[in-house]
């Protein structure tokens, strides 16, 4: 009796430990900031910087259009249309990615069978509790959308994003940057809210 309500115990502890472990796998941290003097309704067309940071010094990169071809999904939603011509408002953005390292103390229990003996020898398992530790290599990404006032020179929005970056990130750039650009213009001033249920 004591060995089975020792096991469920482990296991409780374990499945525990798991869902506390996958709390912690977070999204993107996304952030914003805005000149608060500014008539946002005031604007009607945009276009995109010559050379955003994502550029090769020669060429434009799919990096690039992927970047272009969401964030003009997500400010035609908003109402601006399109215009090389004479934009109201200018884009830049930008993305970097580096290698990190970070060293991770996790609690962990396993089971260890002791001899106990009390009128005749049986054999028990006890959880042991110890700290884990390992180091953890991952790739971390941020991206940053600048929107400018094109007449005044003037920045009057950036968004940014940081997270880490995961498989399927890497493998499907085009749907991983999808998805960032909304999230960072969630944050959009003009952004209706979504309506309530």
């Amino acid at each position: 009796m004591l060995s089975k309500n020792i096991k469920t115990l482990f296991i409780l502890l374990a499945t525990l430990t798991t869902l506390v472990l996958s709390g912690c796998a977070t999204g993107p941290k996304v952030r914003s900031d805005f000149a608060a003097d500014t008539n946002f309704a005031g604007y009607k067309t945009f276009a995109f910087m010559q050379t955003p940071a994502t550029d090769n010094a020669e060429y434009s990169t799919l990096i690039t259009q992927h970047f272009k071809n969401a964030i003009t999904m997500e400010m035609v939603a908003l109402g601006y249309e399109y215009s090389e011509a004479n934009p109201d408002l200018l884009i830049n953005f930008a993305s970097h990615i580096e290698n990190r390292s970070e060293v991770r103390s996790m609690p962990s229990a396993e089971l260890s069978y002791r001899h106990y003996y009390q009128n005749s020898r049986f054999y028990a398992s006890v959880p042991i509790f110890r700290n884990r530790v390992d180091t953890v290599h991952y790739k971390h990404s941020s991206v940053n959308i600048d929107v400018v006032d094109a007449q005044r020179k003037q920045l009057i929005w950036a968004g940014i994003s940081e997270g880490t970056l995961n498989n399927s990130d890497l493998e499907n750039p085009k749907n991983s940057i999808g998805h960032i650009v909304n999230l960072i213009f969630q944050k959009y001033p003009t952004r209706l809210p979504a309506p309530s249920k």
